[in-house]
């Protein structure tokens, strides 16, 4: 017999940085509803993540964010209680930059390694599993939900007030909620039509059906905010390799405009495992990831979840194109490394994003969090951070 669909006070989408974020900010607000927290990723983290590998218990990479940077002068409250429970630690690894007649220079201001810097103590998914973790500790339901994907979004007017169904691919209820939050803009925007194929927008289709102005307004900012893509080559190094990679005079290295155009490299991150192997992140620059938009890791939520075709021989053109650059870039080989790709389809949102003003639409009892609002801190981790802890002050209200 099938079980029956969960019900929940509050369903988020996402549990990356603003997902968890928020679920922290309420309980530590004292708001004890149930909650149901659903995303499409293995673990939470989103861009924060850290790829594990069940047959290398000792890999670990932090293939989005290799650190974040604080710039406000009063930075989220949540960031001292992270601290405190040492689940986030000081980044002080060397920061240079390189030009394209590989001249090392000071670290550059990019908007990412300005500011106080941070890194996630051990692993960069402790950002978000130590929000987890907190907010469980203060009481309340709060259910997680990985490698879980919504497809749709259905509204319902009741006489108790509006109610969400959320349902996965196949039209399979996953939870009905009383108030819902997305923190990120997938549902809401073209894009997943574009690479996916699926023949709606998922909030648009539900927009229509409630005939909310505010709602209308808010997902026709999101659906309207572009972003850059980046493509990520993931290389573990043996030991005996690594050594020559940990002897380089900085943990991240920047490449500067010159740079970026002759290699394609945006930037690349030195990461030391406990055992004496080293992981290599390379990131691509935004040019190299347009050209690739349509390439996928074989491994990745995309290709397991959203349904789309990965093809072999085009992740391994990349993988080798990357992979060449980076030679090229280092000058020190790759010999016995193992390799993956990692796609982010849209890591960097592109200015203005969306304006505070829509960030709760009460009369469809629904929220919006992350990095994509516009304000201090956006397209950072310290705007998913901020954005969440504003979007908790104002659903205390109405929750």
């Amino acid at each position: 017999m099938p079980s029956a669909t969960p019900h929940a006070d509050l369903a988020i989408v996402g549990a990356g940085v603003s997902g968890c974020a928020l679920a922290a900010s309420l309980r530590s607000r004292g708001w004890r509803g149930s909650i149901e927290l659903l995303e499409i990723g293995r673990g939470p983290g989103g861009r924060a993540a850290t790829r594990y590998s069940r047959q290398d218990p000792d890999l670990r990479i932090n293939h989005g964010a290799p650190l974040f940077n604080i710039r406000a002068q009063t930075p989220p409250r949540l960031l001292n209680a992270l601290a405190e429970r040492a689940a986030i630690s000081p980044f002080r690894g060397p920061i240079r930059s390189l030009d394209a007649e590989r001249t090392l220079g000071s670290a550059i201001e990019d908007g990412f390694s300005d500011g106080t810097l941070w890194q996630g103590h051990g692993a960069m998914d402790q950002l978000c599993a130590q929000l987890l973790e907190l907010a469980m500790e203060q009481g309340g339901s709060l259910r997680r939900r990985f490698g879980t994907l919504v497809r749709h979004l259905r509204p319902e007017r009741l006489d108790a007030g509006l109610s969400w169904t959320l349902q996965d691919d196949a039209g399979g209820a996953l939870v009905k909620a009383r108030w819902l939050v997305l923190s990120g803009t997938l549902l809401a925007h073209p894009r997943s039509q574009q690479v996916f194929g699926w023949d709606d927008i998922p909030l648009e289709q539900a927009a229509r059906s409630l005939a909310d102005p505010e709602l209308d307004a808010a997902q026709a900012q999101l659906a309207s905010i572009d972003a850059q893509a980046s493509c990520n080559l993931l290389v573990t190094l043996p030991q005996e390799a690594a050594s020559a990679w940990l002897a380089l005079p900085w943990r991240l290295l920047q490449c500067t405009p010159t740079a970026q155009e002759r290699w394609g490299l945006r930037r690349i991150s030195v990461q030391p495992l406990a055992d004496g192997r080293c992981a290599v992140v390379a990131e691509s620059s935004p040019a190299f990831a347009a050209d690739h938009l349509d390439i996928y890791g074989s491994r990745s939520s995309a290709a397991q979840l959203l349904r789309a075709k990965p093809d072999p021989s085009a992740e391994t053109r990349v993988l080798d194109a990357l992979a060449q650059a980076l030679t090229d870039l280092t000058e020190l080989p790759l010999e016995g490394a193992a390799r993956q790709l990692m796609r982010w389809g849209a890591a960097f949102p592109i200015a203005p994003g969306l304006d505070p003003s829509h960030r709760v639409c009460p009369a469809s009892a629904i929220g919006f969090c992350g990095d994509n609002l516009s304000g201090d801190g956006f397209g950072r981790i310290e705007g998913a951070l901020s954005s969440a802890e504003a979007l908790a002050e104002e659903l205390l209200e109405k929750l």
